[in-house]
């Protein structure tokens, strides 16, 4: 089965790509003049310390073989270990994953956290493939990447189409390629596995869940309930999925859904479970879904809701839509999904945006809590770990808030001024090598 992407495709996906590295480094520099950054700081963080490419051949089903291209970007590694996801899409490319990992080193220091961030993937559309295909890519790929990744020096995890299974080759690749002592010292390489393979419970729902707790965390600061708040999803994967579902439970109502197939609209409600159970039967595509209507993809974010949580891909929030958007909070469930010039169209309108590095936290805070487990040998319940994804992600969100609030700015650059003054300290009190 051969890939093929056309060049349209191609064009947009760099076009994209190269707009997030734009945006997170505007967004970057922003805050690093809000809080003074040194000058030597800020052109190390202004660059990635490592960018690694790997061509491999992999032999499909049909017995021809396919060379495919896979990326991973370490940015920088100052608090610990680079962490971050890999994802199989064709919008992947070196700029993607830059400014992906650009991305995650902020949202790990933002979070307390001891890591780095990195990014990576393939340029892949995984639907394409057979599941043999898939695990055969995914492992060679593992291989190529070789040492640039390990338990203690890079962690990827799972994003955009891959999941704890993609995680599981991974881990077995990687820990079959070291010495027989070493093996099962190793399974901290990657987080995200499954339950029976040394994963978290609950890791499938925390970035989903991290996502309702900021907007729970946002409606009590603002002495509100989130009982009968509407709100519209774009992205209905794990991350929007999870975040309608306890959205949900606390009395909201979706009243809008629109992933890679279509876009629906119901103003009396969507059930989460009923929604959710029609895409597992339907391809995963919400086309057709007896309960709503079908609305045009571009008239999307023009749906009148409380809440919008964009849950899918970057740049999706631009200056060409941002004055069509009537909610009154963004909570960004994915990276980048809003740009800098959309972000001021909608703060000149009084939106408040829970930016992705504290928004979509979740996950990576649950991949922190599985790293340990496996580190220690020890196995954490699900309780456990929402008892401390609740405590850690309030924590942020205070922060955030806090400082947001003190120096009269939004709540993207008083995230950004914690997570970089924090790397910046570590570099202060450690010097720079030699």
């Amino acid at each position: 089965m051969e890939m093929t992407l056309t060049k349209e495709v191609k064009k947009a996906a760099k076009k994209n790509a190269k707009g997030m590295v734009e945006n997170v480094l505007e967004q970057f520099n922003s805050a690093a003049d809000q809080i003074g950054l040194h000058p030597s700081i800020r052109k190390i963080l202004s660059i990635t310390n490592n960018e690694i490419i790997v061509n491999f051949p992999v032999k499909m089903d049909n017995g021809e073989v396919e060379i495919f291209q896979g990326y991973r970007v370490q940015h920088n590694n100052a608090l610990g270990p680079y962490k971050g996801g890999l994802r199989y899409h064709p919008t992947v490319d070196i700029d993607a994953a830059r400014a992906l990992a650009m991305w995650m080193t902020w949202k790990t220091s933002l979070a307390g956290l001891p890591y780095g961030g990195g990014k990576g993937g393939i340029q892949i559309d995984p639907s394409k493939y057979s599941k043999s295909e898939l695990e055969r890519i995914t492992r060679r790929f593992t291989f190529a990447l070789a040492d640039n990744i390990g338990p203690e020096h890079d962690i990827p995890a799972p994003d955009v189409n891959t999941n704890d299974q993609t995680m599981a080759w991974i881990a077995d690749t990687y820990m079959s390629t070291r010495p027989p002592a070493e093996r099962t010292a190793n399974q901290h390489v990657v987080t995200g596995k499954p339950a029976g393979s040394g994963g978290l419970e609950g890791r499938d729902r925390a970035t989903g869940y991290g996502v309702f707790l900021t907007i729970k965390f946002w409606a009590e600061r603002n002495n509100e309930t989130l009982k009968d708040k509407t709100f519209i999803v774009q992205g209905f994967g794990n991350v929007g999925y999870w975040a309608a579902h306890f959205l949900e439970q606390e009395g909201a109502i979706m009243v809008g859904v629109q992933d890679a197939f279509g876009t629906i609209e119901n103003t009396k409600g969507i059930t989460v479970e009923d929604l959710f159970n029609y895409t597992k039967a339907n391809k995963g595509s919400l086309v057709g879904f007896p309960e709503a209507n079908e609305v045009e993809k571009d008239n999307f974010f023009a749906l009148e809701c409380d809440i919008c949580i964009p849950a899918a891909l970057g740049n999706q929030i631009t200056e060409k839509n941002a004055h069509l958007i009537k909610a009154r909070l963004i909570a960004e469930g994915a990276n980048g999904p809003t740009n800098v010039e959309g972000e001021k169209v909608l703060l000149r309108q009084g939106v408040t945006i829970i930016p992705d590095i504290l928004c979509n936290s979740g996950g990576v805070i649950a991949s922190y809590f599985e790293w340990l487990q496996n580190r220690n040998g020890e196995i954490w319940h699900m309780e456990d770990v929402i008892e401390k994804l609740d405590r850690k992600m309030k924590n942020s969100f205070e922060k955030v808030s806090d400082y947001a609030q003190k120096e009269g700015i939004d709540m993207r650059t008083a995230a950004y001024c914690i997570a970089i003054a924090r790397i910046e300290k570590a570099y202060i009190q450690r010097g720079i090598f030699p």
